[in-house]
């Protein structure tokens, strides 16, 4: 039977994180919207706060950075993924957690130092001596380019092994890097040899301290303004051959597999923050309509209804779905069972679920919804992020039709 409550154990977390979304993040919310690119550095102390809470097992992953496929190996008691039971673990709990900061607010979720969406990049594929060497920094990705968008596997940013140091030599150009300039480690996506195509995709750890990559400038943004959106040039970017994430051989038979493995663990992530967003928008609008006296029962038949009642309970059913797909994708992925389809179908569903709650709770809130003097406008202004990063939403419905079609790449474009 399937429980659709907020495992026991993780509860507190989600009411930490909640209380956080409350008391830390929603009063700065405004503050640092109008204030882009500067640092939120109040966040400085709940990073110190989610890191300690991490090394002491206390959440199963509080942040981007407790997600990975280790993670969930160890807890299903072996590393093969063979367990007496099934298991609730770090994907799951990182999702909990986000859903209740982005409640509070998405670029300040984005900004709290050492969660970002690099981290579960390099925790879905590092090895124990990279995992040693790069754990507890702050990672950001970088993957988007001026010419290469949705489809990944067509950047141009090169990665070229010098034999005679040892290093990869990456040159290129990176755009739309979330947390850019902030972070300490950016994960690149680079090609070792453009002319055999996605087959020679690699990650690639750069410090960001690494003086081949060059800051070109941080972008102003419809939303998620808190979060700094860097775009980098790589110049003969030197890296240490140990700095390439999994396997460096060539497999044209795989293709990228490698690398697009990283987001069937984030792309859930991406979908927990659109229904932390949704969510927002809803308990707002809830409180207008009725103090406005809008009678709202979903026990009754929308036909018998005001139209402002059938209209949010509508948006309220698209927010139940998008969540109950994103713990699935989650649980999924705790359970070391693939999920590529299942992450493809909550980033698709809570990516487009939380831009048209946002926008149908202004709606419903009329004036009220629309005037600075409240987050509505804001929430719909950041949610529409959640519905491009992390692969656009035709992006997503193309892999999923793959999926139920059984078609490769070649066959389904």
């Amino acid at each position: 039977m399937i429980n659709l409550e907020t495992p026991k154990k993780f509860r507190p977390l989600v009411e930490q994180a909640h209380q956080v979304a409350v008391h830390v993040m929603r009063p700065i919310s405004r503050k640092y919207d109008t204030a882009e690119h500067e640092r939120p550095v109040e966040l400085d102390m709940l990073a110190k706060l989610i890191d300690g809470m991490n090394d002491g097992g206390e959440t199963g992953g509080a942040g981007a950075a407790g997600v990975g496929s280790r993670d969930s190996a160890e807890q299903n008691g072996n590393g093969n993924g063979a367990g007496p039971k099934n298991k609730n673990g770090s994907n799951m709990s990182t999702a909990l957690s986000i859903m209740e900061t982005c409640w509070g607010d998405v670029g300040l979720t984005l900004a709290i130092p050492g969660q970002g969406l690099g981290n579960s990049a390099i925790a879905a594929v590092a090895t124990d001596e990279q995992l040693k060497r790069y754990g507890g920094k702050w990672a950001s990705m970088a993957i988007t380019e001026p010419e290469s968008g949705s489809d990944s596997a067509s950047i141009r940013t090169t990665a070229v092994l010098d034999e005679e140091t040892g290093e990869y030599v990456l040159n290129g150009e990176k755009i739309y890097v979330t947390a850019g300039e902030r972070c300490e480690l950016v994960v690149v996506w680079a090609s070792l040899d453009r002319s055999i195509g996605r087959a020679a995709i690699k990650s690639f750890i750069v410090e960001r301290s690494n003086p081949g990559m060059k800051l070109d400038r941080l972008e102003h943004k419809l939303g998620i303004r808190a979060s700094d959106t860097a775009a980098f040039r790589l110049e003969d970017c030197r890296v240490p051959k140990e700095a390439l994430l999994g396997n460096p051989e060539i497999d044209t038979k795989k293709g990228f597999g490698g690398v697009m493995q990283t987001f069937d663990n984030t792309r859930p992530l991406v979908a927990a923050m659109a229904v932390g967003v949704a969510r927002a928008c809803l308990d707002h609008t809830r409180e207008v309509l009725t103090g406005a006296g809008v009678e709202l029962d979903a026990d009754r038949p929308a036909l018998t209804q005001s139209a402002a009642a059938a209209k949010f309970l509508a948006l309220e059913a698209d927010y139940e779905a998008a969540r109950l797909l994103t713990l699935q994708a989650t649980w999924m992925a705790d359970n070391r069972k693939p999920n590529s389809l299942q992450a493809s179908l909550a980033k698709a569903k809570a990516g487009r679920t939380g831009v048209d709650v946002a926008l149908g709770c202004i709606e419903l809130c009329g004036a009220h919804g629309y005037d600075e003097t409240e987050l509505l406008e804001k929430w719909s202004r950041d949610a529409k992020i959640l519905d491009i990063f992390e692969g656009t939403q035709q992006i997503q419905l193309l892999i999923i039709a793959r999926q139920l079609l059984k078609k490769t790449s070649a066959e389904l474009k």
